[in-house]
């Protein structure tokens, strides 16, 4: 009996850990960085396809909603999926790359490093990089938020432009339409006249009488 009741303690223990795991697990995915897929999945840069695919199936089965209580873990979840795809992606990678990239570049130039500065290999410096790579893919997405807005309105105008002269044809259409149906109506109006005119001025003259 003994033995059973240490079995039970032992495991609802190791419940408890599990969940303990699964709330640090979420809680750091929504504390990470959204824009950065790096920082999301807990990788580094330059990590292979294949060793995205592995993590992500160990966290995502981790915090899956369905194994967890936490309310957070859809959100988790969903930042996790998100980021699983943008690294899968080589277009979202290579800009994401590139960001971080920049930012390291900034950073050599701001302090007056060189490539091979030993500051460089310090954590104060990953620590400074972190930070400025959030900065450069901030501005990275704000300036790709306005570039959107711009198009969307330019293609409004054109929309809008395209609309007009769609209008206008369609007005012309209708307007020759209603010209066409019409003509019979004009033509016999215009006989009326004519005729009318004519019937008027058959008659006699008077004559002038001559004063004097």
């Amino acid at each position: 009996m003994a033995n059973e009741n240490e079995s039970d303690a032992l495991d609802a223990i190791e419940r408890e850990a599990k969940e303990y795991d699964k709330d640090a697990e979420i809680d750091r995915i929504l504390k990470a960085f959204r824009l950065d897929a790096y920082a999301v999945l807990d990788l580094q840069p330059g990590v292979p396809d294949s060793d995205i695919k592995v993590i992500y199936r160990k966290k995502s089965l981790l915090i899956h909603p369905d194994k967890t209580k936490n309310p957070q873990a859809p959100e988790a979840f969903d930042r996790l999926k998100k980021a699983q795809s943008a690294l899968l992606d080589e277009k979202e990678r290579k800009h994401l790359d590139e960001c971080i990239a920049d930012a390291r570049h900034l950073l050599i130039r701001q302090h007056k490093y060189t490539v091979d500065s030993e500051e460089l290999k310090t954590d104060e410096f990953l620590v400074e990089w972190r930070k400025k790579t959030i900065e450069v893919l901030v501005d990275a997405e704000a300036r790709r938020r306005r570039q959107m807005k711009a198009k969307m309105q330019e293609e409004g105008r054109e929309q809008a432009k395209e609309d007009a002269e769609i209008a206008e044809r369609k007005r012309k259409r209708q307007h020759e339409k209603d010209w066409e149906e019409t003509r019979d109506t004009r033509i016999n109006s215009w006989r009326d006249f004519q005729t009318g005119g004519k019937k008027k001025g058959d008659g006699k003259k008077k004559k002038m009488k001559v004063l004097g």
